[in-house]
């Protein structure tokens, strides 16, 4: 039986993702600056709108893979050029982490590879942006090093009314293997499993 989920309307976008990820901070208990919380809702905000995040190409609109973001920063003619093509690619990392976290896994490509080439562009970009004083520089920086929190706050953002299903619960622990989530450990015990014991010796240190 197929249960119809309640659409909720929201009169407005950024409002709405603006609470959403300050209550989600809250529960995660991530502190960030105000200027950073500022610019993920941006991001929320402007990829809401599919043609923001996906581009069009000759197969059609597609989301271009990482890896080709990756390579026309390191081939950019200069550091506008760069500095664009890292922030692209750490707020399309950030985002579909956030938000796509379940449907990685029947792929090759799973989440803690986009936590990594996400958090690896906003660390580039911030030390660059350091050397000119930008203001941004801090706001990369900070998401350079809290991304994998920022996943889970935005986890909790896209499954707020989400009910786990079994195959939920092993993506849940896959997930937890590959990153380390605080989130999916927590959900994990909530939901009566517990991973520290479950993973015996694969997670020892």
């Amino acid at each position: 039986m197929v249960v119809a989920k309640r659409v909720q309307p929201v009169a407005n976008l950024r409002e709405f993702f603006r609470d959403a990820l300050h209550g989600a901070l809250e529960k995660q208990q991530l502190a960030v600056e105000d200027h950073t919380e500022h610019y993920v809702v941006n991001v929320l905000t402007m990829f809401a709108r599919s043609e923001a995040l996906y581009e069009q190409t000759p197969e059609g609109v597609r989301l271009k893979p990482l890896v080709v973001m990756l390579c026309e920063a390191l081939e950019a003619s200069g550091d506008a050029e760069r500095n664009r093509s890292l922030q692209r690619l750490g707020d399309v990392s950030l985002f579909v982490a956030g938000f796509f976290a379940r449907s990685f896994a029947a792929k090759l490509i799973d989440i803690d590879y986009h936590i990594a080439m996400g958090g690896r562009a906003y660390g580039a970009l911030a030390h660059t942006l350091q050397r000119r004083g930008r203001v941004l520089a801090g706001v990369f920086a900070e998401l350079s090093e809290k991304f994998q929190p920022m996943v889970d706050a935005l986890n909790e953002v896209s499954e707020s009314s989400y009910v786990h299903s079994d195959q939920d619960i092993l993506r849940l622990y896959e997930i937890w293997l590959k990153t380390g989530s605080a989130r999916c450990y927590a959900l994990l015990k909530r939901l009566g499993v517990d991973p520290t014991r479950a993973a015996g010796a694969s997670r020892a240190h």
